[in-house]
């Protein structure tokens, strides 16, 4: 019923504001390539991040190297050393998040104790839930072995031939984890960074609008939903069901009715998944028509 009576207009700035951050998204990850020596077109790199982010959706982490290899065909940059500038955005993403749950708790004291408990206490610390998980990476590690085995056969290489070649991918692995050191434009990414996790901020606090029972909910409930949805997007394949469950949970702790906090939950999760199904597919037929054009524009 509560979905019912939603204000789904609010969906549209909501679009954009999200659609705004991964774009912002995409500049900032260009300006951890640049100590690198690489300037990769913006729109290539935008196409990159969404399709990395369509990915996301049914295999966890599997977006973060897709959207290296789809950059790197395009623009003939090494994916290895793009998985290196990866990693050092997850690193400086989860100092981030240390920072937002900190101003959570710095504006809203009383609720140190029950976000502890609603974080280690989620379904996803259960055995029942665990195993499904360790099954999954348990079949990664097979199909990669089994790949590198094939691989080894066919090429007929060597175990040391192997060794040499991951010993050669994580030198430049650990090369774009170090661009961060030679980074030119310092205050530029910072204000990026900024600008990404207000854009977050701001989605869920136009969020509280779409339902008359959460419109009373302002900028502090908005830095819980934000700290909440952001731990359910890590420890379930696109956020599907951890996600609308902490933040369900986040909002009974305000009052809220349970049944309508499932609902803005399951609300907030649909507007975020939208932007990344249907900018995911137009970057899949996007990304080789651009690039087609730019062909062109260069021939002529």
């Amino acid at each position: 019923m509560a979905l019912k009576n939603a204000n789904y207009y609010l969906a549209i700035p909501v679009f954009f504001i999200l659609l705004l951050s991964h774009y912002v998204r995409a500049l900032r990850w260009r300006l951890l390539m640049e100590p690198l020596g690489y300037n990769p077109d913006k729109l290539n790199t935008f196409f990159a991040v969404m399709i990395g982010y369509l990915a996301n959706q049914a295999f966890p982490r599997l977006g973060e190297v897709l959207k290296c290899t789809v950059l790197a065909r395009y623009e003939k940059v090494p994916a290895d050393k793009l998985v290196g500038t990866i990693i050092l955005e997850r690193m400086i993403d989860a100092i981030c998040l240390l920072i937002i749950f900190a101003i959570t708790l710095l504006i809203q004291p009383h609720l140190y104790f029950q976000l502890v408990e609603l974080i280690f206490n989620n379904p996803s610390n259960e055995d029942e839930q665990k195993l499904p998980g360790y099954w999954m990476l348990l079949a990664i590690i097979a199909i990669v072995a089994l790949l590198a085995g094939i691989w080894m056969l066919v090429k007929k290489k060597r175990l040391v031939d192997v060794l040499h070649i991951v010993k050669k991918i994580g030198k430049r692995v650990v090369e774009g984890i170090g661009a961060v050191r030679h980074l030119k434009r310092r205050m530029e990414f910072l204000v990026l960074t900024l600008l990404i996790w207000t854009c977050y901020l701001a989605g869920g606090y136009i969020g509280f609008q779409a339902l008359r029972e959460t419109e009373i909910y302002g900028i502090k409930e908005a830095f819980t939903v934000l700290s909440a949805g952001s731990i359910g997007m890590i420890i379930t394949p696109g956020g599907i069901g951890g996600y609308a469950y902490l933040i369900s949970q986040s909002m009974q702790m305000y009052g809220l009715h349970g049944g309508i906090a499932v609902a803005f939950g399951w609300l907030l999760w649909i507007a975020q998944t939208v932007v990344v199904l249907i900018m995911g597919l137009i970057s899949f037929v996007a990304l080789p028509w651009h690039n087609k054009r730019k062909l062109k524009r260069t021939i002529i």
